[in-house]
């Protein structure tokens, strides 16, 4: 019997998004049969079949079934450009629609949040979360899990083109790794992936299906959160009861069972707006729009960190994924490989290659992150160039500069205003010139050369600093790592303290990227995952 349903009535634990930390605390809140759950997702079910071919994300980025399609303001540090923000728009959000690369992060990421102050948060503490997880194709270990419900599998594509690149690595005295989530993560190596026997592991498909027929869970897909309700009787200690929102435009509302709690898990992007349309945040802007101001918190919607990629194009001599995927034949070939065994293009998640790497030698750790792909577009998601080209995407890994999203209205429905003040800082500058050039350093090496026709983006442009600046400004893309708008701590700015409840505020959670009080140093799904999988743990163990 499928659970789905738009039911009322009250829950120990309402949970807003059913992606990548959503679906985890679906899964694992109502593993406790005394305890029931309801789990409100805004977009659909995760029927599109694109969502599970591993290389669908080119079907579903941009497209309005799929994708939220949010969109940045004006950037003037991109000179002005505007952004495409991709978020899932489905069970799994943005775990049914990324690019499957499973990256952690770095150890030093949260032994840093750890010293921010947030207690049991270093990478020893956070590490048995990640393992928990993990159903590692190559087996238990010290830093990897086995059993878990999200399937780790090793890249089964590996093209000529991409072991040059890392062969090029080398020759710049970049270390090979073939192991990014184990003791150290600098280097250069393949990227494992979110997949089982071919198909995309989302948070849907290895959390949420295993626990849809539990007779404690209850989902509403299409279920747009309108605003948290609050009890009118303890009006004076800021206790929420439950939530409002709307199916197919039909109000309904929930409510929490006593000593229950609602948990935000509706993203970077959904958690702040949540928030703010409820009278969560800054004051100022609450007042301007004439919210009532519940909780004033001046951090939520601030702190806006994301990954910028500076998407580097080169054609090439031999054949990649252009010249297959903008021929109707090899297109067929493709296809056919995929339905007869799994495998092929089709079964590639987004990138081939990583790399992590240092842009000065007295860092402590990598501060840049390579994706390489034997393909090229101009940003993923949409059509290919017409000639062989492959891409060299560099992110900076931990950027200074901060951004917010704001609401610009009380309706739950307006977008927000998201501002990501991209390269805003001169070390940001710096360092998206050192990228462009052990890109370009990579290309120019022996292993790649014989590869190499020419540089396409930026193309043919000058050395110097504020040349190499400009063509960053013009050509980057976001890399979809929004996170840090309801930052976890203490201080003025945070939302939530460390088990991640929202202050000032009763039976109030929010867990999801949002909480980052930095980001991670490297793609953020798996991080999401692990604050699901902890969140759980510390809102059962408070229940108690």
């Amino acid at each position: 019997m499928d659970r789905e349903q738009t039911s009322q009535g009250s829950f120990d634990f309402i949970v807003v998004g059913a992606g990548s930390a959503g679906c985890v605390l679906a899964n694992r809140l109502s593993a406790d049969s005394s305890k029931s759950v309801l789990l409100l997702e805004a977009g659909g079910r995760d029927w599109n079949p694109w969502i599970h071919v591993p290389v669908g994300y080119f079907k579903t980025l941009h497209n309005p079934k799929t994708d939220w399609c949010y969109k940045t303001e004006a950037d003037p540090g991109l000179n002005g450009r505007r952004l495409d923000w991709p978020r899932g728009k489905t069970l799994g959000g943005s775990s049914s629609i990324n690019g499957l690369l499973y990256i952690r992060g770095q150890h030093e990421d949260y032994d840093h949040w750890r010293q921010l102050g947030n207690v049991g948060w270093s990478a020893e503490d956070v590490l048995p979360y990640f393992k928990r997880a993990e159903d590692q194709e190559r087996g238990a270990s010290d830093y990897h899990g086995a059993g878990g419900p999200l399937s780790v599998s090793d890249m089964r594509v590996h093209r000529q083109v991409c072991n040059a690149f890392i062969a090029g690595a080398e020759e710049i005295g970049i270390p090979r790794n073939d192991d990014f989530n184990g003791r150290t993560q600098e280097g250069a190596g393949y990227f494992q992936l979110t997949s089982r026997n071919g198909r995309r592991c989302s948070t849907a498909v290895g959390f949420l299906n295993p626990a849809r027929g539990r007779p404690n869970l209850k989902i509403v897909t299409h279920a747009h959160v309108e605003r948290l309700l609050f009890d009118a009787e303890a009006e004076a200690e800021r206790s929420v009861k439950g939530i409002g929102f709307t199916v197919k435009g039909a109000r309904r509302e929930s409510h929490l069972k006593p000593g229950g709690e609602v948990i935000l898990s509706a993203g970077a992007i959904g958690s702040p707006q949540i928030l703010q349309v409820s009278g969560i945040g800054p004051g100022d802007l609450l007042q301007s729009l004439a919210i009532p101001v519940r909780q004033h918190l001046p951090g939520v919607g601030e702190n806006l960190q994301d990954h910028l990629q500076i998407r580097m194009v080169y054609e090439v001599n031999v054949p990649t994924l252009n010249d297959e995927i903008n021929n109707f034949f090899r297109r067929m070939m493709i296809g056919a490989q995929y339905v007869l065994f799994r495998r092929g293009a089709m079964a590639m998640g987004a990138s081939q290659v990583c790399i992590f790497a240092k842009t000065r030698p007295e860092l402590a750790t990598p501060d840049i992150q390579f994706h390489f792909q034997p393909l090229s577009a101009d940003k993923p998601g949409i059509e290919m160039h017409a000639f062989s080209g492959i891409t060299s995407s560099i992110c900076q890994l931990r950027p200074e500069s901060r951004g917010s999203i704001m609401i610009k209205s009380p309706d739950p429905q307006v977008y927000p205003a998201i501002r990501p003040n991209y390269l805003a800082t001169a070390l940001d500058q710096e360092t998206a010139v050192s990228a462009i050039r052990m890109s370009r350093a990579i290309a120019g090496s022996k292993a790649m050369l014989p590869f190499i026709v020419a540089e396409r983006v930026p193309g043919s442009v000058a050395d110097a600093d504020e040349d190499l600046l400009e063509a960053a400004r013009n050509i980057s893309q976001t890399i979809y790592h929004p996170t840090s708008t309801c930052k976890m701590g203490n201080d003025t700015q945070s939302v939530v303290d460390d088990r991640l409840r929202v202050h000032g505020v009763k039976g109030l959670r929010v867990a999801d990227a949002s909480i980052m009080p930095t980001i991670v140093s490297g793609n953020t799904n798996a991080p999401a995952i692990m604050i699901g999988e902890k969140a759980s743990d510390m809102i059962l163990q408070d229940a108690r």
